[in-house]
Parts: C-alpha cells; structure tokens; sequence
C-alpha cells in the first residue's frame, strides 16, 4: 500500500508583526483572504492530500467554505507553531502510518508554485530525513553588534534561507518534535527539530516569490506577485 500524503497548515498565529486589526490569514489579498489564496494553491497542486488546519479555538474569522479539500480536519492550535504542528500529528495518529508523507506549510505563503510542491514532494520520497524548499542567500549577510551597527559581514557561500513547505515521514517528523518539546528546544522550522536528531534534510531550491506575509508592505509584493505568476501561465 502506497503511503498517503498529509498537508499540515499552522494558522493559528495572530500575525502581531503585521500591525492589523486580524490575523495575517485573514487579510485581504487580491480580493480573498490570505488563507483562501495558500488552500487554494495547495489544493491545486495536491489534490488528493488529507489536510489538517490548526486554529486557534477562539478564532472568529475563519470560514469553512474556504477549505477545497475533503476530507479536512480541524486541530487546535498552540502557542507556538511547533505546538501547532505535534497538535495535528498527534490527532491523526490513529489514521496515519509511519512512512506516511507529512508536508508542513505556512498559511502565510500563498504563492508557492505547483511545480516546487511536486519537486519536494518528489525529494521526500527519495530521501530518509525529509526535504524542505529553500533558496540560497544571495544577499551580502551581516551581523550587527547588538547596537544596531555592522558587528562583521557573513559569508553567504552555504547560507540559504528556509521555505514551506517541508516534508518528512509521519514517524520522523513526530519523534523530532515530541523529543523537541520534551528537551526545550525552541525550534522555528520543522527541519530544526529533524537536525537535531542528527539527520540532514535535502534541500529543495525554491523559487524566491515563496514570500512569507510577515510584515504590512508583503501584502502589496505578494499581489504583484500573484499577477506575475497568472500572466505567466503557470497551473494552479
């Protein structure tokens, strides 16, 4: 029997960097909300995923007719996103098998391509320890000195920044956080928790318009986007 594929998307985060009157999911972009735009997209290209969305319990703005996948499943939110993500993982532990693919996605990327979810898609199927889209630094790094001046420039050679989503089998992926959580690590990604059991995920290069909606000025970049990729003729 051939494993099933699982798309977990954190959306339980209030967005405080945004400086919005409701979480950044919920933000309007290009005429829908933020959370339509990345569901959509996802279930564009992964059709037949199981989807698990984490919520926050009290969120009053989401509305069910923005989900396309069925069956879906709705899993409380946590403090942090790792939280979040073991919420859902746990939830479905009686359904999901051990080398089930689990793909990890923030709802604030809405503009991820069909063509970089089936590459690492296609990565995590290969490898044992998981895949993440990622896109090399290409930017001089530097690093301040506490104060806000320049403390010494980086160097950028094997320095990439990490995307969404990221993929691993249902039983690695767990362990990881669980052994996270228990030990105290502060994680910011998924891949983080599988580094720390000694494993080293395949990076995936992603396209670059993967932005992640953090702060007011994505919302306008992300619609210049999106207009981009529909003229481009991309399948969505």
């Amino acid at each position: 029997m051939s494993a099933c594929l699982w798309l977990v998307v954190p959306a339980a985060g209030c967005g405080s960097r945004m400086k919005a009157a409701r979480p950044k999911q919920y933000l309007e972009l290009a005429g829908r909300p933020v959370i339509q735009h990345t569901l959509s997209r996802l279930h564009g290209a992964l059709p037949a995923a199981k989807l698990c969305l984490c919520l926050d319990d009290n969120d009053v703005y989401f509305d069910p007719s923005w989900v396309p996948f069925s069956p879906w499943q709705r899993v409380s939110g946590g403090v942090e996103r790792m939280d979040s993500v073991l919420n859902a993982l746990q939830a479905i532990g009686s359904k999901a098998r051990s080398d089930d693919i689990v793909l990890v996605h923030d709802i604030a990327r809405p503009c991820v391509l069909p063509a970089d979810l089936e590459r690492l898609l296609d990565a995590v199927q290969r490898g044992p320890a998981g895949a993440l889209l990622a896109a090399p630094v290409a930017d001089t790094m530097k690093r301040d000195n506490g104060a806000g001046h320049v403390l010494r420039s980086e160097p950028r050679d094997g320095l990439w920044h990490a995307l969404t989503p990221q993929g691993f089998r249902y039983a690695l992926l767990r362990r990881a956080l669980e052994q996270a959580k228990a030990t105290g690590q502060q994680v910011t990604d998924d891949a983080s928790a599988v580094e720390a059991l000694g494993l080293s995920p395949e990076l995936v290069v992603g396209r670059r318009d993967n932005i992640k909606i953090t702060h007011p000025e994505d919302l306008g970049l992300a619609t210049h986007i999106l207009v981009a990729q529909r003229a481009s003729d991309y399948s969505f």
